[in-house]
């Protein structure tokens, strides 16, 4: 870092100009409380201190005691006070910091852990007043400028030393650290306040004009300085880059004009019980401290939980959001999003706090949609009225077709089987009523992602089940091709008492039912396993199942479904598979949507069972595990 270009008598000077003091700082009308900066010290003094020390000081360091020797930093809780070139000394490491830290270096340390390690026993300490903490110049850790690095470790915390790169950027943070402490404070308002205003509202035009890239660094400045507003803003930009985190938007939940769109993303955390037994008590709290009703605060925990939230602004967007929404109900989230890119620029912010319709991240539906390339979309949009060029669209997610059942992502491994039922032309809310067990409905919408509810969906499947049947919890949506689908991403075993679901299915037109069962080396040495059945109004018009090389068929099988065509012996598991998808994606117009199975929301419900019972002389086992605690 160089400091040509910085005039530290300026930089003093404004924080001279601009001090007050704090809100905890005690003072009487007599004897008030001075600045914080001192005279500055001679080149003769600072020639001593050096001469002293054995040792040359920092450049910025230098500049800073040729401006004022010492000052009053007040960092709450660590430096209350720098001091003067007659004061600073060798710190000498009096608590024995450095063998503690050796220890923790390992066989293979960074090297900011050797340097931090050795700090203790060469660095120069600066205050003369702190809370148990020390300011140390490190002169081992140094930069092509010359510069040391300043690390301040608070004795107190048992944390690390926090590091500066230099003795300025030390001061430039403590200075913002100055101005954050007093920011609301009643009057505190000088030519730094105004300018940083000034940037906050630049930055929400910038972001509503589609300029989010431009409106970040000027917000993150803002937010250096403690200015109102700022955080909420660039909690916004940082939300959509990074849907999945958490972020607080603090009192702007109690704001009428914006409560519809932040509350339900603050109760998100609590709705999915990240914050222990009690979180939805002290979640609920802490709302009320805020100004939201508790009533209020409650509902709309309890909508989000259940799955049951709607984001519902109003006007056009308003419109536009409900038909994504019933696009990404079915799994069509491709689709959805393209409703919702089309209408972004209608979007009209509730108050002039909101510069993004972060209301979509806690829709059940909508809120799966938005990947960080498409919260980058949004705010790449102008909107609220502002205008600027448009975006280029992010590519769909979807890919055509079956093949990726093949693949592996972050939520599905590649040899996991499968099962399907597609039904033609119905709406996907009628698969209960055709093939679900007695009583059975659509659910809320579920996270696809990790299978909990699958875990869950069996459990509760089987305690009302007979040790024979095979119900399987299905997540339910509509193909691109229209068709309605029921979808099962973990299957038991294929056995010789399947029954096809899909005559039930198809009651008003074709259904099609596809099951995957990857070959299992051990135990039992269990072959790969295929089936295909084909219904239409009723009866069954095809079928065949490939267990290895052995094939069972019947029916009019059309030649480009042949199974012996599609399944060769001399090649692969995936490669017989990849071409019998293939196939089915020709010639029946089969797809599944790829993102909503796997990351997305869809509505489930428990099927029939695909075994049939057991005839008489035909028997069964079965292996049942259960836990018991000690």
């Amino acid at each position: 870092m160089s400091d040509e270009t910085f005039d530290w008598r300026d930089f003093l000077g404004r924080w001279q100009e601009e001090w007050v003091p704090g809100e905890d700082d005690e003072q009487d009308d007599e004897s008030p409380l001075a600045g914080p900066s001192r005279p500055g010290a001679g080149e003769a003094a600072i020639a001593a201190a050096e001469r002293r020390l054995g040792q040359r000081l920092p450049p910025s360091y230098r500049e800073f005691l040729a401006a004022s020797d010492g000052w009053r930093v007040e960092q709450t809780a660590a430096i209350y006070e720098l001091g003067g070139a007659a004061d600073i000394d060798w710190f000498h490491d009096p608590h024995g910091m450095t063998p503690l830290y050796e220890e923790g270096l390992g066989d293979d340390p960074r090297e900011e852990e050797v340097l931090l390690a050795g700090m203790w026993r060469r660095a120069l300490r600066l205050e003369t007043e702190s809370d148990m903490s020390s300011a140390l110049l490190d002169p081992g850790d140094r930069d092509q400028d010359g510069e040391w690095a300043l690390y301040v470790y608070k004795g107190w915390s048992g944390e690390y030393p926090d590091r500066y790169p230099s003795f300025r950027a030390y001061m430039e943070a403590m200075y913002r650290a100055f101005h954050g402490d007093r920011a609301a404070m009643p009057g505190f308002v000088n030519a730094t306040t105004r300018a940083q205003d000034a940037h906050v509202e630049e930055a929400r035009l910038l972001a509503l004009r589609g300029r989010h890239e431009e409106a970040l660094p000027l917000l993150e400045d803002a937010l250096s300085f403690g200015r109102p507003h700022s955080a909420t803003l660039l909690n916004q930009l940082r939300h959509l880059t990074a849907p999945q985190t958490a972020r607080d938007y603090g009192f702007l939940v109690a704001d009428p004009s914006c409560l519809p769109e932040i509350l339900p993303l603050q109760a998100m955390e609590p709705a999915r019980g990240e914050r222990g037994p009690d979180g939805d008590d002290h979640w609920l709290g802490m709302m009320a401290a805020r100004g939201v009703p508790r009533e209020t605060a409650e509902a709309v925990l309890g909508a989000v939980r259940d799955g049951t939230h709607r984001y519902a602004p109003p006007g056009p967007w308003g419109r536009a959001v409900a038909e994504a929404r019933e696009a990404a109900r079915w799994g069509a989230t491709d689709a959805a999003w393209r409703v919702l890119r089309a209408a972004l620029p209608l979007w009209e912010a509730p108050g002039p706090q909101l510069i993004a319709p972060v209301g979509l991240l806690a829709d059940p539906f909508l809120g799966s949609l938005i990947t960080p390339e498409r919260g980058r979309e949004i705010l790449a949009t102008p909107r609220a009225g502002e205008q600027g060029p448009a975006p280029d669209p992010v590519p769909d997610l979807d890919p055509p077709g079956l093949a990726w059942l093949t693949e592996s992502d972050p939520y599905r491994q590649a040899d996991d089987g499968y099962r399907c039922v597609w039904a033609e032309g119905i709406d996907p809310a009628r698969l209960p009523d055709l093939i679900g067990e007695e009583g059975s409905t659509l659910s809320a919408p579920v996270d696809q992602r990790w299978g909990r509810w699958r875990r869950a969906s069996v459990a509760e499947a089987q305690e009302h089940a007979e040790p024979w049947e095979d119900r399987a919890p299905v997540a339910v949506g509509r193909t691109a091709g229209g068709w309605a689908f029921a979808f099962d991403r973990d299957p038991h075993h294929l056995g010789e008492r399947f029954v096809s679901p899909a005559p039930a299915a198809s009651a008003s037109g074709r259904a099609v039912v596809v099951w995957h069962e990857p070959g299992r080396p051990s135990p039992g040495d269990r072959p790969p396993t295929f089936h295909l059945s084909v219904a239409e109004q009723g009866e069954e018009l095809y079928a065949f199942t490939v267990r290895g090389t052995e094939i069972q068929r019947s029916g009019a099988i059309p030649e480009a479904l042949d199974p012996v065509r599609l399944f060769l012996p001399d090649a692969t598991e995936r490669d017989n598979e990849l071409r019998a998808l293939a196939a089915l994606h020709t010639e029946l117009g089969l797809s599944l949507p790829r993102f909503a199975l796997t990351r997305g929301r869809l509505s489930t419900f428990t099927t029939r069972s695909w075994t049939r019972a057991p005839r008489e002389g035909e028997s069964y086992a079965y292996i049942r595990f259960v836990r018991h605690r000690s």
